[in-house]
């Protein structure tokens, strides 16, 4: 299907309850839905938990080419293309972590055009060994899909420059194509003011993008600031916070790796079974604890902002900072 247009709405619907079992969309999935379906440029604001990844999934699985998603984590892609595999899409990814094998596997698929969806790092995406594949002028290409958009704002300026040149990706693979190719770019996020708003649009060039902006602020979620005065009484108001909260699923972010190292140590010798996240862990370190999170072997993990981005575990009850974010919007 190429446009929303050009099919019988029930069949979007149809093919939503086929896939993910739910009888009709919750405002404003069904109105993005459309719009992507008729190929608009789009920036998509909305809370976590507001079902996201869904307004672009089903539109590139509705299509006949390959729709990129560029996202910020590999914990977050793998989680995403997990799901969509287990219901046996046509979904896969690339990053510096998979092996030899997966890779081969994954480019040959997407050389072949098996893939609907394509999961990358925005420094992946432009890799050589990747980007000449993308440049095949055979390759169709449906549009770009920036999840966590707000990282663009966030990290390019400063140690992920590759987000700053996503705004040159979609002149550059209509070059490699046919002429009269058309090629949609779509930014989804949780968290942008309208500063960053403004400079996500410029930096991947919208064009006349249709808006979804919901207020990010969620009814069932319940913020509380308290105010401590020493290293001690920090330690103690997160051990009344997780003793008040037995056996529920939750995250204590830090900043720093040595911050998450020695409290998950002082949090084992208090009796928690718990362990710290980094980017410091290796790849396989990383992927060992996620699993036993998401599977309640680990109640919680003591994790910098390298962890939980757009992870869907819904027995998630509560969220501590014990430092505060560096970024209010964190």
């Amino acid at each position: 299907m190429h446009s929303a247009n050009q099919t019988d709405w029930s069949q979007v619907q149809a093919t939503f309850q086929q896939i993910w079992g739910y009888s009709d969309f919750r405002s404003p999935q069904g109105e993005i839905v459309r719009s992507l379906l008729t190929g608009q440029d789009a920036l998509i604001v909305m809370p976590t938990g507001g079902g996201k990844s869904i307004c672009f999934q089903l539109p590139a699985l509705m299509r006949s080419g390959l729709t990129l998603v560029v996202s910020p984590l590999v914990a977050l892609m793998e989680n995403q293309v997990q799901e969509l595999q287990e219901r046996q899409l046509p979904a896969a990814l690339l990053h510096g972590e998979r092996s030899t094998v997966e890779r081969r596997q994954t480019l040959w698929a997407l050389e072949k055009q098996r893939l609907r969806l394509l999961y990358l790092s925005p420094e992946t995406l432009l890799s050589e060994a990747v980007w000449q594949r993308l440049c095949q002028p055979h390759l169709k290409i449906n549009g770009l899909v920036l999840d966590e958009a707000h990282c663009l704002v966030q990290w390019g300026d400063t140690f992920r420059p590759a987000y700053r040149r996503l705004g040159a990706v979609r002149p550059a693979l209509l070059r490699a194509k046919p002429p009269g190719t058309q090629m949609a770019i779509a930014a989804f996020t949780a968290t942008a003011d309208p500063q960053a708003q403004q400079t996500i649009r410029q930096v991947l060039q919208l064009q006349q993008p249709y808006l979804s902006l919901q207020n990010p602020y969620r009814a069932n979620l319940a913020l509380a600031v308290q105010t401590v005065w020493t290293p001690r009484g920090r330690r103690q108001q997160l051990l009344r916070v997780l003793r008040a909260h037995p056996n529920q699923s939750g995250l204590v972010y830090v900043r720093t790796r040595r911050d998450g190292e020695e409290l998950a140590d002082w949090l084992r010798q208090q009796g928690f079974k718990t362990v710290a996240y980094h980017a410091g862990l290796s790849p396989k370190e990383r992927r060992q604890v996620e699993a036993e999170w998401m599977a309640d072997r680990l109640q919680f993990v003591v994790c910098t902002s390298a962890f939980g981005m757009g992870i869907n575990k819904p027995n998630v009850r509560w969220v501590v900072h014990f430092h505060a974010p560096v970024l209010l919007s964190e």
